[in-house]
């Protein structure tokens, strides 16, 4: 009985020291989490292709950790609708308090004049986030020079001419961070994606190039490398060879659960990662794996797409141009339908 008595006590005192021990690590997590905050309040934060999209996406979550937003993008119309949306979602006091910038940021001088703006209104620009670009999709027989070319002026030069125009405040105050949005295609090529492949292949290399120059001088770069994400950026894409085909498997990817993943989610996760200065993350499990595996094993990869491949809509060959996702949307699946629409309509992909 004594020995019972005994050990009664002390499995309480142990039940006390555990649940004070967990209390313990609440407070450490909870104190962690709001310094993370405070890291990114009044930080000013410039998107290229901010007003749709995954860019509209990590613009809600920077401005609801209480960053100053800058919105780059060639339509007007549609950076005014996210101005009012940051608004209406909590990310900005006011429509009036984000500003918007409708530049090509294809054009070195127009990119510097977002960076020159941005700066005269918040007095500096803290991070930049390359995340304009454009997709194509259609065998490499479908594809023009042209559309080589103007991919890799949208998602590479892109990041070229901002970074180039936010580097000398940056080495100047000696402190800044850059985030490249490059792809799951930087890492592997995915079939009938070719110029996308190429120019996010030619991102993630500009990245980590700058990153191993750059470390050393108080500026961070983090690559990100997504699969595929529910933005509705698919309406947006352009599809050539058997486009309504192609329209047809890319956004059923895109759009399913599983095999793609929120903007929402995307977001959260790039935004962390600046916070906690990661200097490389990929989001969906897909994309790590596809990543890995090309590292390690790559004739396995290429032997894997090349499978792939053979499931892909032939080339035409009376090829068109190309045409975009909302042209062609005809025989998409229903359930990809709904999903998709769903994601443009939450991020601002008018069609």
């Amino acid at each position: 009985m004594k020995a019972r008595k005994l050990i009664i006590p002390g499995l309480a005192a142990a039940g006390v020291g555990m649940l004070c021990a967990g209390a313990a690590t609440a407070v450490v997590a909870a104190c962690t989490l709001r310094r993370r905050g405070r890291g990114l309040h009044g930080k000013v934060v410039v998107i290229g292709g901010g007003s749709r999209g995954l860019g509209l996406a990590m613009a809600e979550e920077f401005g609801r950790r209480g960053a100053s937003l800058v919105l780059a993008a060639r339509d007007g119309e549609g950076l005014e609708r996210a101005r009012i949306h940051l608004a209406h979602r909590g990310a900005a006091g006011d429509a009036e308090d984000v500003l918007a910038i409708p530049a090509d940021l294809t054009d070195p001088e127009q990119a510097k004049e977002v960076i020159q703006r941005a700066t005269a209104r918040f007095g500096r620009v803290d991070i930049l986030v390359n995340n304009a670009g454009m997709i194509t999709v259609g065998p490499v027989e479908n594809q023009r020079l042209q559309d080589f070319r103007e991919v890799m002026e949208a998602n590479f030069f892109t990041a070229v001419h901002g970074t180039l125009a936010v580097l000398p405040q940056m080495l100047k105050r000696r402190d800044g961070v850059i985030v490249n949005i490059a792809s799951v295609g930087g890492k592997v090529a995915v079939p009938h994606l070719l110029p996308y492949s190429a120019s996010k292949f030619a991102l993630v290399g500009f990245s980590e190039g700058l990153h191993a120059e750059l470390r050393g001088k108080g500026i961070h770069v983090l690559t990100v490398c997504p699969g595929l994400m529910r933005t509705g950026s698919h309406l947006g894409a352009h599809f050539s060879g058997q486009a309504e085909r192609e329209y047809q498997w890319f956004s059923l990817s895109a759009n399913l659960p599983g095999a793609s993943t929120s903007a929402a989610h995307a977001a959260r996760r790039i935004v962390r990662a600046v916070v906690a200065r990661h200097t490389e993350i990929a989001i969906t499990p897909q994309a790590m794996a596809a990543a890995r595996l090309g590292g390690v094993a790559p004739e396995v990869t290429l032997r894997v797409l090349a499978l792939a491949n053979r499931f892909l809509p032939s080339a035409e060959q009376d090829g068109q141009a190309p045409r975009r996702g909302v042209d062609v949307r005809g025989r998409e699946w229903k359930p990809a339908a709904a999903m998709g629409a769903a994601a443009a309509r939450r991020y601002n992909q008018s069609a």
